[in-house]
């Protein structure tokens, strides 16, 4: 009898893919004598797709230990490092040598889908487990609640844990935790499981087989008529087919990546989707885009999609919709991927993907409220009136785009955006990260300010918006820019209608009110767009028709060419169905008993350093014990994190006392941003326009944790006292104190010393002690030269902090100021500091060479793009002192 089940324990356990848990059992399952396969990172949806194929992914994961088991491990017999792999849907690492062992001990990779053939008819039609033996698992066993033991060692070769890759479910793996009834119960497909596309809906199809060539020639005319009369998803054979059990809880999802998004961040992100989700409602668009997709899911209720990348990219998905008339159209939420995301921000989706558990984006698609999107036709023709002197070379007359979501614009912003479309054509490897991307647009700005390009543009356009005729308006204001608004957002999150309430002669904007803001910019209005201003508010109306007489650069949601002149017509198009990220609606309290959120919350901040979060933010725990408290505010109990973050910075503004910040903490940076650190099993950052949908109990339970980027990480930070404990006295955080009568301040060579030697904690007592910090050596080189040289980035925060303004443009023998030093040196924090506390840009050595010249010629082009940014931004503010005066 005991034998008797112990075999039938070890056929459910071959049944649900386990049999290599026990060392026997390999044995009991055949080898599979199919051909060798190609090694697949996408998934197959050719007819010949292999049923529970896996998707592999290089990895770099520590340890050597590999998922066949010794027995069949390749690379224990070359007894050789070989590369390894890891599977994105099931996560099993093996080596690349080793992925044929698999089919040896018969392991298949949750299958996502079922076969539709004549032996698959009485297979029941819910899911079942797909049970992977873990080494390593976070959380606590499902049957007992205890945590999972965590070997310390990589190399550790114990199964801890058994766990399900569909609905991540886990036990202890031993008899007294994982039974039998685990192994055949119906998997939930875990809490996801509303946006889950269950694999028992996609169907592989047989191809019709025909033995009579006649029959054939029939039934392909009788085809070829009924095709004609068909939809766009009827007339052809497709492998796959998808028959949905509609349920009126499910909002199953479609996600589409862009891998080129964002510096390539789309790539990375694809791999956590294929595993929270069904692999075959997971698109990558660089494989045929979004059509193909579409037709097969159109029939499946309640679809949902989300498109991971810019606002090109769900323009892109949007015009599908259009082409393909789904009835009704899906709604599309967005993973903002891109480099501006001015509909991802309008949307409440952020301005940019930073570090967001993809469990919690799956989360918010499915609660997300469903709204409307204005979509407007745009149709050129070529000015009957232009003669053809005013045709340039290069030229077109068609628009890149026959419709917009964001914005239409001409003039300044739309020669800058060619340019960098152009650059990027041509040399497409030095755009590969968002920052250089943004470092390139204000470069290209600057160039085009200095040029005045489009100076003239007010001669050679004209505007009527239902029909009145505005030009002799915008005659009057001489713009260098026009742009067609139809969101609040444009250039990267800015305004440029303004605030809402700042407007009072306007309807308020909306993205569905079927309006368009008119809005005209001059170079100045442009500058002070980044700093909240906005620009020369026009006109609402739902009809445009603008005239050029000659050609003019223009863009179409980001899409810029050179139009020849041309009349181009304006008009609504329809309305796009969208998910909108909606405030959270269920605030996990502060305190772990569950009591209702009080009126008013006493909590402590506490802030962590970049490089303790980038080390940490997966060890709860430890980034706790990594972080400085700030202080303590007092907020109401339902406030959200905008609110919040004006009681923060507030902190720094009030008397040293109760919930002050301590005055030897350093300040806070601007770019400050809150943690989330109880909604996931780590940290994660809160963009900064998602706060408003966010509430302080929901991110927090005793404190909340801020990220600072310029705080200093544990290990180089010096000790300092908390805000509610008395100051000490130590070396790093000395007392002021007065000199006695007699005693002589400390020698400038001192000083210098102690910045050559980066001994910070001297270098603020002698200057407690009187020391003077605009000291210079025989070279006329400052403390700040001194601390630029040896890369010391504290000691360069304090000399900013403390010392006279001057110190920042003072030059030593060479003429070079400290921040021409730091760019030749490639030093880009420090660079970053000093041009923030004030440096000026446009100094120049004995050379003649500016600080962005010195980066050049140190072959840092990005730093060189940073420095010419600020340097451009440094120019407009002049330019505007010198028009004030």
């Amino acid at each position: 009898m005991h034998l008797r089940k112990q075999v039938s324990y070890r056929k459910a356990i071959t049944k649900s893919g386990l049999q290599h848990l026990a060392p026997p059992l390999p044995a009991l399952g055949a080898p599979c004598s199919e051909p060798e396969r190609q090694i697949r990172s996408t998934v197959d949806w050719s007819e010949s797709a292999v049923y529970g194929e896996h998707i592999w992914f290089e990895t770099n994961v520590s340890g050597d230990f590999c998922y066949v088991g010794e027995q069949y491990c390749v690379a224990k017999m070359l007894q050789k490092s070989v590369p390894r792999r890891k599977c994105a849907a099931c996560k099993i690492v093996v080596h690349t040598p080793c992925i044929e062992q698999l089919e040896k001990i018969n392991f298949r990779c949750k299958p996502s889908f079922r076969e539709s053939g004549s032996r698959n008819v009485r297979e029941p039609t819910f899911v079942r487990h797909h049970w992977v033996h873990r080494r390593r698992q976070d959380g606590k066993c499902r049957h007992c609640g205890k945590g999972f033991q965590q070997k310390f060692t990589f190399h550790s070769k114990e199964i801890v844990a058994i766990s399900c890759s569909w609905c991540k479910q886990a036990y202890h793996s031993k008899v007294s935790c994982f039974m039998l009834q685990q192994i055949e119960e119906p998997c939930s497909l875990g809490v996801h499981a509303a946006v889950v596309i269950p694999p028992t809906w996609i169907l592989r199809a047989r191809r019709p087989q025909n033995t009579l060539k006649a029959s054939k020639k029939k039934k392909r005319a009788s085809f070829k008529r009924k095709s004609s009369k068909k939809g766009p998803e009827e007339g052809r054979w497709r492998p796959f087919i998808i028959r949905p059990t509609p349920s009126p809880l499910m909002k199953p999802l479609l996600v589409f990546v862009n891998p080129k998004s964002g510096g390539n961040q789309g790539a990375k992100i694809i791999q956590s989707f294929l595993w929270y989700l069904n692999p075959r409602q997971v698109f990558d668009l660089s494989q045929g885009g979004p059509k193909e997709a579409l037709e097969m899911y159109r029939k499946v209720h309640n679809l949902r999609i989300l498109a991971c990348g810019g606002d090109g990219t769900v323009g892109w998905i949007l015009s599908t919709l259009d082409q393909l008339r789904l009835k009704p159209p899906p709604p599309v939420a967005i993973l903002p991927l891109g480099t501006g995301n001015d509909l991802a921000r309008t949307l409440n989706w952020g301005g940019g993907y930073t570090d967001e558990p993809v469990s919690k984006i799956l989360s918010h698609v499915e609660e997300g409220n469903v709204v409307q999107l204005d979509r407007w036709d745009l149709r050129a023709e070529p000015n009957p009136e232009a003669g053809p002197e005013e045709r340039e070379e290069g030229a077109t007359d068609r628009l890149p785009l026959d419709v917009f979501n964001n914005y239409f614009s001409l003039g300044f912003d739309a020669h800058v955006t060619l340019e960098f479309h152009e650059s990027r054509e041509a040399n497409p490897e030095k755009f590969n990260s968002r920052f250089r991307n943004k470092m390139f647009y204000a470069g290209t700005a600057f160039s085009d300010f200095l040029m005045g390009s489009s100076k003239d543009l007010a001669k050679h356009i004209r505007v009527v918006c239902d029909g009145t005729d505005l030009t002799p308006k915008i005659q009057d204001l001489k713009p260098q820019c026009i742009v067609f608004l139809n969101i609040p957002r444009y250039c990267a999150g800015t305004m440029p209608w303004g605030h809402p309430g700042e407007h009072h002669d306007f309807e308020p904007q909306r993205h569905d009110d079927g309006y368009l803001e008119v809005i005209g910019f001059t170079m100045t209005s442009l500058a002070a767009l980044q700093v909240g201003g906005h620009g020369e508010r026009l006109t609402q109306c739902r009809e445009v028709v603008l005239t050029t007489s000659k050609a003019i650069p223009v863009q179409v949601d980001g899409e810029p060419c050179k139009l020849t002149a041309s009349r181009i017509r304006i008009a609504l198009r329809n309305q796009a169905t969208m998910v909108q990220k909606a405030k959270r609606r269920s605030a996990a309290p502060l305190h772990s008993d569950q009591q209702p959120v009080p009126e008013q919350l006493r909590i402590q901040v506490s802030r962590v350093s970049m490089h303790d979060y980038d080390a940490l933010h997966y060890d709860k725990e430890q980034l706790k014990e990594a972080s400085v408290p700030l202080g303590t505010v007092v907020v109401p109990g339902d406030s959200d994190l905008e609110l919040c973050r004006a009681h923060i910075e507030r902190l720094q503004q009030e008397p040293e006392g109760a919930g002050a910040m301590s005055p030897t903490c350093q300040k806070l940076s601007p770019k400050w941003c809150f943690l989330d650190a109880t909604t996931a099993s780590r940290f994660y950052r809160i963009d900064r326009a998602q706060e408003h949908l966010n509430y302080v109990t929901e991110i927090a339970q005793d404190e909340i944790y801020i990220l600072d980027p310029e705080l200093l990480g544990a290990s180089a930070r010096p000790d300092l006292p908390t805000p509610t404990s008395p100051l000490p006295t130590s070396p790093c955080s000395p007392t002021p104190r007065s000199l006695p009568g007699n005693a002589a301040p400390p020698k400038g060579e001192e000083l210098v010393e102690a910045a050559k030697r980066n001994d910070f904690c001297k270098l603020q007592e002698l200057h407690q002690a009187g020391g003077d910090l605009m000291h210079r050596d025989g070279q006329s080189r400052t403390l700040l030269h001194h601390a630029v040289s040896t890369g010391s980035k504290e000691v360069v925060r304090y000399l900013l902090d403390h010392a006279p303004q001057e110190i920042l443009d003072a030059v030593e023998e060479n003429g070079e100021t400290c921040l021409h030093q730091a760019a030749a040196l490639g030093q880009r924090t420090i660079c970053h500091y000093i041009v923030e506390a004030g440096a000026s840009l446009m100094k120049t050595d004995q050379q003649g060479d500016t600080p962005r010249q010195r980066a050049e010629k140190a072959q840092d082009t990005e730093l060189a793009a940073y420095l010419e940014n600020r340097q451009h931004y440094q120019m407009v503010q002049r330019e505007d002192q010198e028009t004030a005066v």
